[in-house]
């Protein structure tokens, strides 16, 4: 009998931003193999806390400097390779834009209407955080 898969951690963050009366949702897209939409998120460096590694995994994949709001949700599933991912999730918001950079992990950065984003959202349980951030109370801040 094999023992226990790996258990990766991992954090990240729902970043949300007001147009007008409109609440956008920032989405990365991961090109092949995975090709998906999704929020930005990433592994804890050894020793790192997981509030921390969700706004450094932010700023690296999207460019925005973010502030933390409510802690949404921990998420748990097994990857393609077998690893058991637990990812913990944050509202976040904008302090500051420092530009994004495509690369090979992340080459597009979008903001999507809140109201459109299930349709371009490729994983159920993003759709899920999506709920979950706007029953949290953080989108009444300013």
């Amino acid at each position: 009998m094999s023992g226990a898969a790996p258990v990766v951690r991992a954090a990240g963050g729902v970043v949300w931003r007001r147009r007008g009366d409109v609440v956008e949702l920032a989405l990365v897209h991961r090109p092949a193999p995975r090709d998906d939409w999704t929020f930005p998120k990433g592994k804890l460096e050894p020793g790192e806390r997981h509030r921390a590694a969700a706004v450094r995994e932010v700023e690296e994949e999207t460019g925005l400097r973010c502030r933390l709001g409510s802690r949404l949700a921990a998420v748990r599933y097994v990857t393609p390779a077998g690893e058991d991912k637990r990812v913990r999730w944050w509202a976040m918001t904008v302090a500051e834009d420092t530009g994004f950079r495509a690369d090979r992990e992340v080459d597009a950065l979008r903001w999507v209407p809140v109201d459109e984003v299930a349709g371009v959202l490729t994983y159920p349980d993003d759709r899920r955080l999506v709920h979950l951030l706007l029953t949290s109370g953080d989108l009444v801040a300013p």
